[in-house]
């Protein structure tokens, strides 16, 4: 397991107004509705889908782009894309701030991601993820080759899989050394000649007034305590995701190239990375 990235003190928690709680069980409600109601519609849609199609997802993805796109219709957040998604086959990595990029990253682009095999025990999310078709990894050097065949199933399928190669999130302020182990699955023989790989950068800005830090999710801090803060909240911030240009696989010598480079790009398109 990767180690949790603990430096820097969090911000102090926020004292929630009566406003503030009514605010956080509507918008609560609200989502809770659309998240599992949606849930329900995709899991009836893949028993369909799924003897059809197999690995090849054609309407489910659909289902959770628009709870993704809800979810910042009830929390009154802006959200902004700017550049162009990679039309080419492959992957995307982006930087790791929070909970929410699993909303910020899939709103826009029909994308599965790759999650640490204990994700899948977690009460409510690891359902959630495994409904939507996200890659579970040990990481255990003895399961390597099993990983690899599977991200490749996946990618041949035309699957485009996200991951963070931080390993961890963060304060959102910055970017951590991007780990280039799971790229080694794109220089297989049968993949490295089509596939691209395009780096993502996910902006947070606070709310007017808050710590620049507000939505970042790192280190000892609470699911709960967090979400709540952002339910609560009377004026929310906003949140930007850049696409960078897509980059060829076999454009790199290997995986710890195109690691750097990816990294670099991602470092790039952060406004105040540290």
């Amino acid at each position: 397991m990767s180690p949790v990235w603990t430096e820097g003190t969090p911000p102090a928690d926020l004292k929630i107004s009566w406003m503030g709680w009514v605010r956080a069980i509507l918008r609560g409600t609200a989502l809770f509705v659309v998240t599992f109601g949606c849930l329900a519609i995709l899991l009836l849609v893949r028993l369909i889908e799924r003897p059809l199609f197999g690995l090849h997802r054609p309407v489910t993805p659909h289902i959770t782009q628009f709870v993704c796109r809800a979810a910042f219709v009830i929390l009154g957040m802006r959200y902004k894309v700017t550049g162009h998604i990679m039309a080419e086959r492959g992957a995307v990595v982006a930087n790791h701030a929070s909970w929410m990029d699993i909303f910020t990253l899939n709103a826009r682009k029909r994308i599965y991601f790759v999650s640490k095999a204990e994700v899948a025990k977690w009460p409510g999310i690891g359902w959630l993820a495994r409904s939507t078709g996200t890659v579970f990894i040990n990481r255990n050097s003895r399961e390597a080759k099993q990983q690899k065949e599977m991200f490749e199933a996946r990618l041949k399928a035309g699957h485009k899989l996200l991951f963070f190669p931080e390993g961890t999130s963060t304060d959102g302020m910055r970017v951590l050394p991007f780990k280039s182990t799971l790229f080694a699955a794109f220089f297989s023989d049968e993949l490295r000649d089509f596939l691209h790989v395009q780096p993502v950068t996910v902006v947070y800005r606070a709310p007017e007034g808050e710590d620049a830090r507000y939505y970042g999710w790192w280190g000892d801090m609470e699911f709960g305590p967090h979400i709540l803060k952002t339910l609560a909240a009377r004026r929310q911030g906003s949140v930007e995701v850049i696409y960078h240009p897509a980059l060829r696989v076999a454009d790199f010598e290997n995986r710890k190239e195109l690691a750097l480079a990816c990294e670099s790009a991602v470092r790039a398109g952060l406004p105040y990375s540290a």
